[in-house]
């Protein structure tokens, strides 16, 4: 891929620890992201170096700037060098030990969304684009009125997951239809079957797993609570 001073404009970074993303130093915000995916696209590229991995994708905007936040099947990723039609991300050996992008090879398709920007619509719900693990598809259910997934979360985050909450499965803002201990449900609708990867997924594959931001905030904090009485 070739670079074109003129587009990319480097920006150091450093990586924030217990996060699966880096820090851009000119912001004190953190990126968000709603679940609603903008594009499925395709692996073009990857390459190995002692340092990182080089994820290149087949996609681009007109007004991207290099440094910029990209969330790829939900993770949040920095955009590392831009050219025609071409997005390049490094990838951090954290992060590929955390999330299914190192299972990526060129000719699959991930999910892309864009950060939100002030007086965005919110169509799905608050994602950080910090994954939490990875959930495995354990069963598909496919009736006469509707598509299931079930999925089966690691089991420190299954406290996380009620019904009727929201969680993010590769990028993708879905309500909780079903929850028993790590396992839970989501229903997908056409749209969600037809624009995605979800539907084609086989039994096996490791989903990168946001659990909401609020159920995590609300739980901590009486875990802590607890704990401090308990002490005292």
């Amino acid at each position: 891929m070739k670079m074109d001073d003129t587009e990319f404009h480097p920006v150091s970074k450093p990586w924030c620890p217990g996060l699966d993303r880096d820090c851009d130093p000119r912001y004190t915000r953190t990126d968000m992201f709603t679940g609603i995916i903008e594009k499925s696209v395709r692996v073009i590229g990857v390459a190995t170096s002692p340092k990182f991995r080089r994820l290149t994708l087949a996609v681009s905007w007109d007004d991207l700037h290099g440094g910029e936040s990209i969330a790829v099947n939900g993770c949040c990723l920095t955009v590392a060098d831009i050219a025609h039609n071409e997005l390049g991300f490094d990838i951090i050996q954290e992060t590929l030990d955390k999330t299914n992008l190192g299972l990526l090879k060129p000719g699959d398709e991930v999910h892309v969304e864009r950060a939100l920007r002030v007086g965005d619509r919110l169509d799905g719900h608050f994602v950080q684009g910090h994954i939490d693990g990875v959930a495995t598809l354990i069963e598909r259910i496919d009736s006469a009125t509707e598509t299931r997934l079930r999925v089966k979360a690691p089991h420190d985050l299954g406290k996380y997951l009620v019904t009727k909450g929201s969680v993010a499965i590769d990028g993708i803002s879905l309500t909780i239809a079903a929850v028993d201990g790590p396992v839970f449900e989501v229903a997908l609708i056409p749209t969600t079957l037809a624009i995605t990867t979800l539907g084609h997924r086989q039994v096996g594959w490791p989903f990168n797993l946001e659990t909401d931001m609020l159920s995590k905030t609300i739980i901590t904090w009486l875990e802590r609570q607890k704990a401090s009485t308990v002490s005292n």
